[in-house]
């Protein structure tokens, strides 16, 4: 079965994924890019993180196949900055197989290490264990989205009673702690249900966890971006 028809019969159809290959050894990336070859898919290769940094990355789902043992950069360094960038995720292949190379990978946020050479069917696997991952980031980002566009929409005092309602506060303790009466606070209360579209309030918890708001913070999180795909070169 191809990448894209494992995507497809779970339901996902959308763009070719992509896999992005940086590996500063030209034989090495030869053998990966054929033994990735696949219709369905794009394979792109790099010799340096600074290639892999001036290309302009689609919103296709994607995954990046590293060897931290670059030539210009730190490859667990750069492996860093890709996650907390929010990057596609990351499947190590390298020659240093060691347990300090695979522990310091782990930390670094791969979805796995591979040590070179390595066969399709095991390089194909974490392909598609990192496809997965990106699709479930995308996911949770995209209700993020859509939770923070409700938020925006309830009033400054409807802002203040959500984190008190959602702690676990009786509507007579959260009326007292804002000054209003706990008639006002339960009209309020209504409100955000409704605003937030949430069918009960255990799904109203659950939202603002999911927005990490609590009493000392008001501020949702911020969603998931592909700041790769905006990267402009120094």
């Amino acid at each position: 079965m191809s990448l894209l028809e494992h995507f497809q019969n779970a339901g996902h159809v959308e763009k070719r994924p992509v896999i992005y290959l940086i590996n500063d050894d030209e034989q090495v990336r030869e053998t990966l890019t054929t033994a990735l070859a696949d219709s369905s898919i794009d394979v792109i290769a790099f010799g340096t993180a600074r290639e892999y940094r001036r290309h302009l990355r689609t919103h296709s789902i994607a995954c990046l196949i590293l060897d931290p043992q670059l030539a210009d950069a730190d490859g667990f360094e750069f492996q860093l900055q890709i996650l907390r960038e929010f990057g596609p995720p990351v499947v190590v292949v390298t020659k240093r197989g060691d347990i300090e190379c695979t522990v310091r990978a782990m930390k670094a946020g791969a979805i796995e290490v591979l040590t070179y050479p390595v066969t399709r069917t095991a390089l194909l696997a974490a392909v598609h264990a990192a496809f997965a991952e990106d699709r479930r980031l995308r996911e949770r980002n995209d209700r993020l989205v859509k939770l923070q566009q409700r938020f925006k929409r309830l009033t400054p005092r409807e802002r203040q009673v959500f984190p008190l309602v959602i702690s676990g506060l009786r509507n007579k303790q959260a009326a007292w702690k804002l000054g209003i009466s706990e008639f006002t606070l339960q009209i309020h209360r209504g409100q955000i249900m409704r605003k937030m579209a949430a069918s009960s309030f255990a799904e109203l918890v659950r939202m603002g966890d999911q927005l990490n708001i609590n009493c000392e913070s008001q501020a949702p999180a911020p969603p998931r971006t592909l700041v790769s795909d905006d990267w402009v070169p120094a």
